[in-house]
């Protein structure tokens, strides 16, 4: 698993910077700083906070987290478009994002 690339990949997606994500997440710049280079495993508490405050389900995070090496049992293309449509969610504004069953976006008043 590579939370570091996912990371990156949902932050630059959400537009913040690493330093602002630490404080909003309550851990400090350098933790978040040596997940996202890889030299620090994130705790399943600080993926918690992390997801929180990217807006983002942790389950996807992990999706997102996910090496060719670590999905030896999903097909390669099938991994590839759920990364595809999980930048797709995470590029799309509030409006867009409904969980109304009909899938169609909110009118605004």
């Amino acid at each position: 698993m590579n939370y570091g690339k996912a990371l990156r990949i949902v932050r630059a997606a959400v537009g913040l910077q690493q330093q602002e994500l630490a404080q909003k997440a309550g851990l400090t710049p350098s933790y978040v700083s040596l997940v996202e280079m890889g030299k620090r495993n994130p705790s399943s508490s600080a993926i918690r906070k992390l997801s929180k405050v990217l807006k983002i389900p942790p389950h996807l995070l992990a999706l997102l987290a996910t090496e060719p090496e670590d999905a030896d049992l999903i097909d390669q293309k099938e991994l590839e478009a759920l990364g595809q449509s999980l930048v797709r969610l995470l590029l799309k504004t509030p409006d867009e994002i409904s969980d109304r069953p009909d899938k169609r976006p909110r009118k605004r008043a």
